[in-house]
């Protein structure tokens, strides 16, 4: 077996065994706290970028199959594990977990301290590296490591978003013969969805309340959203730094007011900066399927999915026109804000987890609510 070599932008070397692809790739290297839904974390177009450290000790070992996948494909730059399981054994899965991942070139470095690596990604910082899933000179990993681009100012929602528009039908289906999703809600609603790196289980959530979707690229203007007729306008989740994105702010701007706006983690910066605000890069982000959020209009605590290396700054959005909504109770960064006078809200979180849990699934709800009011007052 091939040996794994992780270099860090600081000179740290971490080696283990390859898996997946032999080839070597690059990135921000981020850690996820999930225990499981390794394939939906590989799927998902916001880790973009980034070479993905997971916690859980033993990854792999429930393989992977299409009906898990949050994208197209796999996204991530690599994977850094501690014990890669490449024998699959459950009853959904269709093929290992390493040739799913080798097959887009993807490497993967099992066997490695990933206790170690968290501890040091925690204490100074997400640094940039290298993983080479075909052993190579360390010190040359290293200046690799050091001399690709930062995440910070990188516009890579418009890198992952569709080239073009499609509609999007299927709700939520079912995992198991006990699962008790309800079946979608009569069609009520059409829903236009900025495509920043949109996950297939938003699209999933938006039909169940009764929605017609149709998404768009990121680079789309206001005037063309207008002219589809839509009762509101869904912002996604997406990867990279969201201050580039000024144009798809100055978008957003014009349709606050006009149409009934929700926005997820990257559709929550863009919200911000379209109000206003400011964002920044966190330390190490957040990451995983077990956040604490206080919402503060329930006073209730929520468990949450998130991924995100940014946040909006509170103090920079105008107090007499937003409301601060949600909290993380880990370092009290902003999870979500409303509009006092406008149909306008969004969170920092993933509602429609995948993987994670269900706490917040109500905000889809609570959409649906707003979009059903301002289709009242129109009328």
């Amino acid at each position: 077996m091939q040996k794994a070599i992780l270099a860090l932008e600081d000179g740290t070397v971490f080696e283990g065994q390859s898996f997946g692809a032999p080839g070597i790739r690059s990135g921000e290297v981020v850690f996820n706290t999930s225990i499981t839904g390794y394939q939906e974390i590989f799927t998902d177009p916001s880790y973009t970028g980034q070479i993905v450290v997971l916690t859980n000790p033993q990854i792999g070992n429930y393989g992977a199959n299409d009906s898990d996948n949050e994208s197209r494909q796999p996204f991530i730059e690599g994977l850094v594990v501690r014990d890669f399981s490449s024998a699959a054994s459950n009853w959904r899965s269709e093929e290992e977990a390493s040739r799913f991942l080798g097959a887009k070139g993807i490497p993967i470095g099992s066997g490695m301290d990933t206790r170690q690596l968290v501890r040091r990604l925690r204490d100074r910082g997400v640094m940039r590296g290298v993983l080479s899933g075909a052993g190579g000179d360390p010190a040359a990993l290293v200046e690799m490591a050091r001399n690709i681009p930062s995440m910070a100012g990188l516009d890579l929602a418009t890198r992952v978003s569709t080239a073009d528009r499609y509609e999007w039908t299927q709700g939520t289906g079912k995992c198991s013969p006990s699962d008790l999703e309800p079946p979608a809600e009569p069609q009520r609603f059409h829903v236009v969805a900025f495509d920043f790196g949109i996950k297939h289980n938003i699209l999933r959530r938006l039909v169940q309340i009764g929605s017609r979707v149709t998404v768009v690229p990121a680079g789309t203007v206001a005037e063309d959203v207008l002219a589809l007729a839509p009762d509101g306008v869904f912002l996604s989740n997406g990867p990279g730094d969201p201050e580039p994105l000024q144009f798809q702010a100055a978008q957003i701007q014009k349709l606050i007011g006009r149409v009934p706006l929700f926005g997820i983690c990257l559709g929550h910066q863009v919200l911000g900066l379209a109000s206003g605000g400011k964002t920044y890069k966190l330390k190490f982000g957040h990451r995983g399927a077990n956040h604490p959020v206080l919402n503060y209009r329930t006073n209730k605590v929520e468990i949450t999915s998130q991924n995100h290396g940014f946040a909006v700054d509170p103090d920079s959005l105008p107090a007499s026109e937003t409301e601060l909504t949600h909290i993380n109770l880990n370092d009290q960064t902003l999870e979500g804000f409303r509009h006092r006078n406008n149909p306008v809200f969004c969170v920092q979180y993933h509602p429609e987890a995948a993987p994670g849990p269900h706490d917040s699934r109500y905000l889809f709800d609570d959409f649906a609510s707003l979009m059903s009011e301002h289709s009242n007052k129109k009328s």
